[in-house]
């Protein structure tokens, strides 16, 4: 293969007249996972704010319905432009606090000022910051995206292996789920003693983890239902997997990012037809790997 040495435009110089902002909202208006947000939808553009103007995208996630609020500027990031970022993430979050929201602000030069200053309130305010490239190689354009600044990510209460409160097998068949579908868990431990044989179950309050010699491990999480299970793997999110799952298995997943898990529900059949897909998620996630090794299943 060639290498070919690509060359960075700067969209805001006035050499590029046609290489606009309107130009990267459209390119992102067509693809929106180009931001690395995940397979977002558009919900809006150019989002009438009363009294501060318009929002440039609206976007959401299909699966979590959570909203992201982008705010796009050429060149380097500036004061109005964050005010207007976090303005805008307040306005939306007020008038629908049904979902939940993160501010993101796209620049093509996130300055370190501008990091230093965000830092000191992001962990009140869910703001992501992503710079993006203009590429140009040969007579081809590119936009790459960069995430420079992601949200603070908060510990759940039933993530928090300080305050877990431990309970028995009873209390979930009697309080949570059923006889059966607690059963279920015993099926996927039977899975993953394939491959680390001195596990056991760890019953909690808010779901059931793992134990080993004491030790709790939550990177496999089950919270058994009235009808079904659900099976949480914390994996980093990956297209190539989602399609994989969806293209070889009838399994109903979504991606949680707050727990940067997959979640499956599942019922026997879908443990009896897909114990290997299932057994090899479980896998990857038990030994901490960054994503799920789908190549490996026949």
């Amino acid at each position: 293969m060639q290498y070919v040495k690509p060359e960075r435009i700067w969209l805001k110089d006035p050499y590029h007249p046609e290489l606009d902002e309107k130009w990267v909202h459209k390119k992102i208006d067509e693809d929106p996972s180009i931001l690395g947000l995940g397979n977002l939808i558009v919900k809006d553009k150019e989002r009438r704010q009363p009294g501060a103007g318009r929002l440039d995208m609206l976007l959401q996630d299909p699966d979590t319905y959570r909203r992201y609020e982008v705010e796009v500027q050429l060149g380097a990031t500036d004061e109005s432009h964050i005010i207007r970022t976090i303005e805008y993430w307040d306005i939306e979050r007020k008038r629908y606090p049904q979902y939940e929201h993160s501010a993101v602000l796209v620049a093509e030069d996130v300055t370190s000022r501008f990091l230093n200053v965000v830092s000191l309130f992001n962990g009140a305010i869910p703001l992501i910051a992503i710079q993006f490239q203009a590429l140009k190689i040969g007579e081809y354009t590119s936009l790459v995206f960069t995430t420079v600044m992601d949200e603070l990510t908060r510990g759940l209460v039933d993530e928090d292996e300080d305050t877990q409160e431990s309970v028995d097998r009873a209390y979930w068949i009697e309080k949570k789920g059923t006889k059966d579908t607690v059963g279920l868990g015993d099926q996927l431990l039977e899975m993953v003693r394939e491959f680390e044989p001195d596990i056991a179950l760890n019953y909690t309050k808010f779901y059931i983890g793992l134990s080993k010699n004491g030790q709790s491990n939550s990177s496999i999480q089950l919270r058994p239902q009235k009808k079904r299970l659900l099976l949480g793997v914390r994996l980093q999110r990956s297209q190539k997997t989602e399609e994989h799952l969806a293209e070889k298995t009838d399994l109903d997943f979504a991606y949680n990012r707050h727990r940067h898990s997959y979640e499956i529900k599942l019922n026997k059949s879908d443990i009896e037809n897909h114990g290997d897909v299932l057994k090899q998620l479980m896998n990857s996630a038990y030994e901490r790997k960054t994503h799920y090794l789908f190549e490996e299943i026949p």
